[in-house]
This record gives C-alpha cells, structure tokens and sequence, in this order.
C-alpha cells in the first residue's frame, strides 16, 4: 500500500481514485515548479568572474559606435561601464544580449552600457541588431583587434569599468546583467570603486 494510501487509512478516509489522481497532479505540478526554478537559477551560472590584473593597465577606448557616436575616455569619465564582447556567432552572447538591453533601458546617466562585436562586418551587427530591436551603443570590431587589446578570449566576455576609468573586474561568460547580483555588482562598484564580491566559476565557456 502507497504511503498516501496508509496516511488515509490511518485517518479512516480512504480517497477516491479522481483524489488521488488530484493530488498526484498537484505532486507533480510541485515538483515541476521547483525544477524550474532551480533551472532558471542555474542558466546564469555559467561564468568566471575575476578582478582585473593590478598590474594591467587599463585599455583606451576611442572608437566610433554603429550610429557614428564616438566613445572616448572623457565621453566615458565619472561613470561605470559594462563593456561588454559579442557576436552573433556566439550562442551564450545572445542569450545575455536581452539582458544588456534591459540595463541599458534602466540605467541612469552614471552607468553606460557599451558593446563590441567582435570579428564581424558592421553590416552584419546593424542587420541583427535591428532585427532584435535592441538599441545600446555597438562598436564594430571586425579584426578582432580591440578584443585582442583587452585580452578578450572567451565570449561573451564583460569588463567592468569603475567611475575613474580603471577596469575593475572581468566577467567571462553569460551574465543576467538585469538581475539582483549584477545590479550589487554596479552598486558596489560606483560607491567604491570596485569592492569584491563572490565569483562563480562555470564548468563550460564557449571559446
């Protein structure tokens, strides 16, 4: 006899098969819901996120975007920036690349979300780019040459910028850059410039 089955006996109530099949739906709507959930968690786990090199300087951005913008140093001074490495030919970087749209929709004027696609024609990023409906600043990169300038070798790849100019962290791998943890990540960063916070590592990156 089920353990169901016994609990009810145990009360002098012995269900019907339709209450039994109720609850057995109910079960495992249950379960399925955790599962879900616990899925939707992991998704996002998958990334390395390290400080950057105290060693290391820091990159110079001077470079014009898709629509003719050009992002400099001064362009870019007193605000954090979530520079971030892409492609079309990368999987992980159009599945974080939503996530990117929404930061850049609710930012304020302090926080700059900025893209490079890497190792593509500039048509090819304008056609997707209006496809998707996404409008954050892209800056095209078709050698491979500011990827390679910011030691870029897994995409996608996020550098976080603080305030002064210094890059702080580097985020390898596929971030939900709209949720609680990135958004602790920009809030520590614009208060002090870089504190650290927990790192994941993931058991896969694309290369």
């Amino acid at each position: 006899m089920h353990l169901r089955t016994r609990l009810y006996a145990s009360q002098g109530v012995m269900p019907t098969k339709k209450a039994q099949q109720v609850l057995g739906l109910f079960v495992g709507l249950f379960v399925a819901l955790v599962a879900s959930n616990f899925l939707a968690s992991s998704a996002w786990a998958q990334f390395d996120k390290t400080r950057w090199p105290s060693n290391a300087a820091t990159p110079k951005i001077d470079a014009p975007d898709l629509q003719g913008k050009t992002w400099s140093a001064s362009e870019l001074a007193g605000k954090v920036v979530v520079l971030n490495f892409w492609a079309t030919w990368c999987a992980p970087c159009k599945e974080e690349l939503p996530t990117l749209q929404t930061l850049h929709e609710i930012s304020d004027n302090q926080t700059v979300v900025l893209t490079i696609n890497v190792r593509e024609s500039s048509a090819r990023a304008v056609r997707y780019m209006q496809t998707t409906g996404m409008t954050f600043p892209v800056i095209s990169d078709p050698q491979g040459e500011l990827a390679k300038r910011w030691g870029v070798t897994v995409y996608p790849t996020t550098v976080l910028i603080a305030p002064n100019g210094q890059a702080r962290w580097r985020v390898m791998g596929d971030v939900d850059w709209s949720g609680a943890q990135a958004n602790q990540w920009l809030t520590e960063l614009r208060h002090d410039g870089g504190a650290a916070s927990p790192a994941s590592t993931p058991k896969h990156l694309k290369r």
